[in-house]
């Protein structure tokens, strides 16, 4: 049976070129960077190589990274830093109702312990309004954490314009970066951002490494206490197999990232239009233009999104039903709700998210494929009309 990945906003398959950079860290490179005798000095440079390759891909210095083991990780220790660092200053926290999980329930953490939140909402395509952002700044307000691209629809947030907002009221600025590193160029100072997270397995790297960017001069609480390692942010022995993993990722990203976005997004197109074309009853969620060049969501009208992925996944092919860090969750999507969009659609939406990896055999295979599960299904449906 043919096999189609289309989750890679999920995680993505490793780079060939970034699992040859690691082997020798898993044999021979086995030192502690940390430590000054020899076999600590083997692998030393290639920590600090892989820091300035993840800088270098956002526009940041080496020593603004700082490396941790995922995006998530990142996201709480970027507002808990500021959150206890700034608290004798103000308690109040500005995000939105479309974050990542790593977001808002590290917001509502902060909220049990006497933190103050404000959840903005969105409007259809699933974009908050500058101007509610600097209407709700307060002198208590000590951050602001909206993402650059929703991992659900691919939305792209106007960070450029909250990032100028943040600094006339001299309030930090955080963004959960996850999705968009690798997809759409990030210029993190000409943003105004002074925090951001990354993850690795992203962007065709590995699980378990991500990186916080942390603006030269802002100083936040540490998450992680122990030893001084990342320059005293973030104890524990460096995970060089990750960290290299990474910083080889970024070095691949630079030198691929225009042509293969490109490519995929003419997949994308074309898979649009032959489902719109093939398929009646079908909505595109979030922006039609301000938008990842890899990423789908629709609803299909009286189609159950589980009953579609475990048709399709039957035929060999692998989409999602939103955010995997809600897999099993039968509440809607809280970022499809936040839109408006109505309850029965959002249980009939599917999040596809294309990869290097994907190619027109994929599409073309997915075109036949998908009408005819998506005309069963709806033939099962006692709410389904034909014509």
């Amino acid at each position: 049976m043919r096999k189609v990945y289309f989750d890679n906003n999920a995680t993505t398959p490793i780079h060939p070129e970034v699992k040859q950079a690691v082997e020798p860290f898993l044999g021979e490179l086995f030192g502690n960077p940390s430590s000054i005798h020899w076999a600590g000095r083997d692998v030393k440079g290639y920590y600090e190589i892989a820091k300035e390759q993840a800088a270098r891909i956002i526009g940041a210095e080496g020593h603004e990274i700082v490396f941790t083991s995922s995006g998530t990780e990142s996201d709480n220790h970027a507002i808990k830093g500021v959150a206890y660092m700034k608290r004798d200053r103000g308690n109040h926290i500005i995000t939105t109702t479309v974050e990542h999980p790593g977001v808002l329930n590290t917001c509502r953490y902060l909220e049990k312990r006497g933190f103050d939140v404000t959840y903005l909402p969105v409007d259809r395509f699933g974009i908050v309004d500058p101007e509610d952002v600097k209407r709700a700044i307060k002198k208590e307000t000590i951050l602001i954490s909206v993402m650059y691209a929703n991992n659900e629809t691919g939305t792209l947030m106007p960070i450029g314009e909250i990032g100028e907002i943040a600094r006339e009221y001299g309030v930090l600025l955080h963004s959960d970066m996850v999705q968009a590193l690798g997809k759409i160029p990030i210029d993190i100072k000409t943003l105004n951002v002074d925090l951001a997270s990354f993850s690795g397995h992203k962007i065709y790297g590995p699980k378990g490494v991500g990186v916080l960017y942390i603006k030269e001069g802002i100083d936040i609480d540490n998450l992680i206490h122990g030893g001084h390692q990342e320059q005293g942010r973030r104890a524990g022995t460096e995970n060089m197999v990750g960290i290299v993993a990474f910083g080889k990722a970024c070095e691949l990203l630079e030198c691929e990232m225009d042509n293969e976005n490109e490519r995929i997004e003419k997949l994308r197109e074309k898979m649009l239009r032959g489902i719109l074309e093939k398929i009646e009853g079908v909505r595109l969620n979030g922006h039609p233009e301000l938008r990842l060049p890899n990423t789908l969501n629709l609803s299909f009208e009286h189609v159950e999104a589980e009953s579609l992925l475990i048709s399709l996944d039957l035929q060999g092919i692998a989409v999602s039903a939103g955010s995997a860090c809600s897999s099993g969750s039968t509440e809607p999507s809280h970022v499809l709700m936040a839109m408006g969009i109505p309850p029965k659609l959002c249980q009939s939406s599917i999040r596809i998210s294309l990869g290097r990896q994907n190619n027109e055999e994929d599409v073309e295979y997915f075109l036949t494929i998908l009408p005819g599960i998506v005309k069963r299904l709806r033939e099962m449906s006692p709410f389904y009309k034909k014509g």
